[in-house]
């Protein structure tokens, strides 16, 4: 297998229809991935927060070992960031809800492409087809 079979297969590939737009869509989906972020971070959880005494959720941690200082050094305290872990997950549950909207929104619209539409009257018939029905009727009547 040469190089230029190798390019001409990767070419062939990268510029199918579905390929490029799932690239599209992982473009896309990071962009709103990072809307959403900002919206349940910036906007969502400050209220709920205040509501449950003024709390940042990013905030909350468990410390399971306090910070030291040892031979002059500091050494970082050893903590469990529950509080993030939280925010991550209204995250995707407010991504998944968003998503799961947009395509129930496709899928409505797709059916109402889906659906046939009413059968169209038959077009008018020709002149020949007229004249040719009037000599097939006038020679049923002669026999």
């Amino acid at each position: 297998m040469g190089k230029t079979s190798f390019l001409q297969d990767f070419k062939a590939f990268a510029m199918k229809g579905n390929v490029i737009d799932m690239a599209v869509g992982v473009i896309i989906g990071g962009a709103f991935g990072k809307i959403v972020s900002s919206i349940v971070a910036d906007v969502i959880m400050p209220p709920i927060g205040l509501l449950v005494g003024g709390v940042n959720f990013t905030d909350l941690k468990l410390v399971l070992k306090p910070a030291q200082v040892v031979d002059g050094q500091e050494v970082a305290a050893v903590t469990l960031n529950y509080g993030n872990f939280l925010q991550v997950t209204f995250d995707f549950l407010i991504i998944a809800f968003s998503v799961f909207l947009f395509v129930r929104l496709l899928s409505k619209l797709s059916r109402k492409k889906a659906e046939p539409a009413a059968p169209a009257a038959p077009p008018a018939p020709s002149k020949e087809e007229v004249l040719l029905t009037e000599i097939r009727d006038l020679l049923k009547e002669k026999k």
